[in-house]
């Protein structure tokens, strides 16, 4: 997958300079640590060669990890930022624009509204049965939807959104547990990074503190000694104090939302929020007062009504296979505040951190919840999602319904197959699109 640029110049401009920036103060710090701290001032003025080799050790061992925590974390995010792919209208509508447009005005881009809050508005959701990608979420026991019973829809990219999937109006796409866009590691930081980040800012915060302290014991020594002040060691003591400052600040709020299984975005929304579930219960269940039933597949005419046995299946094929492979969702909101995601705090660590401690300290092996596959839901349930069914009394699944779900999981795989060949082609078709718009 090709790397996802922002949309406007300047914010493209600062997330060129800021990684360079950094190299540069990773450069200095280095020589004034190494030479100017531990060789001229603890070695030769000194003559403590203890104190010189123990900063010099804690300095390196930190700093080669924070350096590989970055080169792993700026690669993610160049070519694998975790967006969900453009459906095929937002392709289309992305070629004849920059076809029409003039070339000085091909990197223009101007996003009104708030796409988050109106998910149907401009571009409609796709009201073909078959769409693609919808089939991903009937096919689970448990998804996010709108009031209506639908997946979320973005009217920008004109595809379904994934769970926990959010806008990103710097670069206008939408990414999977999107957490914030940060100029600093080159994009933006989200389910494919997250544990990057974090890995990131603890050794840089390490490394920030190690250097504080090495400069700070080396001034405080020149003037008891009367040598004066040393301008780098001055300048690396205040720039450490400054991103380290930074760095430990990050570093605590990215582990804390880690242990909730929340992102920056899922924690603004946290007070005042609530979540639509469909949840799957057994065919023949009718709407009530409590809550609204659906079913999949959706019929040519869009109704999500509940067929009766016996009446035309949803695709209009009168026998019984369809009506087994129809499934009834119950559509029902989370309390304010509740996170359906919240596993406990050691689950959720291993969700984005891995199962061992090397997973959490090596940039080793990509986030388990990147990579999670299961036919419940998109991402793993916690005990708030069994609280919902109990709260609305939701009915079981019949054995039935349970053993159905493995033989259409296979019955389907060719129609996923399929499915992923087209999504493969309009990826193809938007990095060509991309690539046209950001040369």
């Amino acid at each position: 997958m090709s790397s996802v640029r922002a949309r406007r110049s300047e914010t493209r401009w600062v997330t060129r300079f800021m990684p360079v920036f950094l190299a540069v103060c990773f450069g200095l710090t280095t020589y004034t640590t190494a030479k100017r701290v531990c060789v001229d001032h603890f070695l030769h003025r000194r003559q403590e060669p203890s104190a010189a080799i123990a900063f010099l050790v804690f300095y390196l061992v930190t700093f080669t990890f924070m350096l590989l925590t970055y080169i792993r974390l700026f690669l993610v995010i160049q070519l694998n930022p975790g967006v969900v792919p453009l459906g095929q209208r937002a392709i289309w509508r992305l070629e004849k624009e920059e076809k029409e447009k003039p070339s000085w005005r091909r990197h223009k881009h101007k996003q009104t509204g708030d796409i988050e809050a109106n998910a149907y508005s401009n571009v409609g959701p796709d009201d073909d049965p078959d769409s693609p990608g919808l089939e991903s979420f009937y096919s689970k026991d448990v998804f996010i939807c709108e009031s209506d019973g639908k997946p979320r829809w973005c009217h920008s990219c004109c595809t379904w959104k994934p769970d926990r999937a959010h806008h990103c109006s710097e670069i206008d796409r939408c990414v999977k547990k999107m957490d914030h866009y940060c100029p600093w590691v080159g994009g933006i930081v989200g389910e494919t990074s997250f544990k990057y980040f974090i890995q990131f800012t603890f050794y840089a915060s390490l490394c920030s503190i190690v250097v504080i302290t090495a400069c700070a014991v080396c001034t405080r020594q020149r003037l008891h000694t009367g040598h004066g002040l040393d301008g780098f060691v001055v300048a690396i003591l205040a720039l450490s104090g400054l991103l380290g400052f930074f760095a430990v600040t990050m570093f605590i709020t990215s582990a804390r939302y880690a242990l909730q299984n929340m992102t920056n975005i899922d924690y603004l929304k946290s007070k005042n929020f609530v979540h639509n579930l469909a949840i799957r219960v057994p065919r023949g269940i009718q709407s009530c007062e409590k809550y609204k039933v659906v079913t999949y597949p959706i019929s040519k005419s869009g109704d999500l009504g509940t067929p009766l046995p016996g009446d035309v299946g949803a695709r209009g094929v009168a026998n019984m296979r369809d009506m087994l492979a129809t499934r009834t969702f119950a559509v029902v909101k989370t309390e304010l505040g509740e996170n359906p995601w919240d596993l406990g705090f050691y689950r959720n660590w291993k969700s984005v951190m891995g199962n061992s401690i090397i997973d959490w300290l090596l940039p080793l092996k990509d986030s388990p919840c990147a990579t999670y596959e299961n036919n419940e839901s998109f991402y793993e349930m916690g005990p708030i999602y069994l609280r919902v069914r109990e709260r609305f009394r939701l009915p079981h699944l019949t054995d039935d319904e349970k053993g159905f779900t493995t033989s259409k999981k296979e019955l389907s795989s060719k129609s996923q197959a399929k499915e992923r060949k087209q999504k493969k082609q309009e990826q193809e078709s938007q990095d060509r699109a991309h690539g046209s718009a950001n040369l």
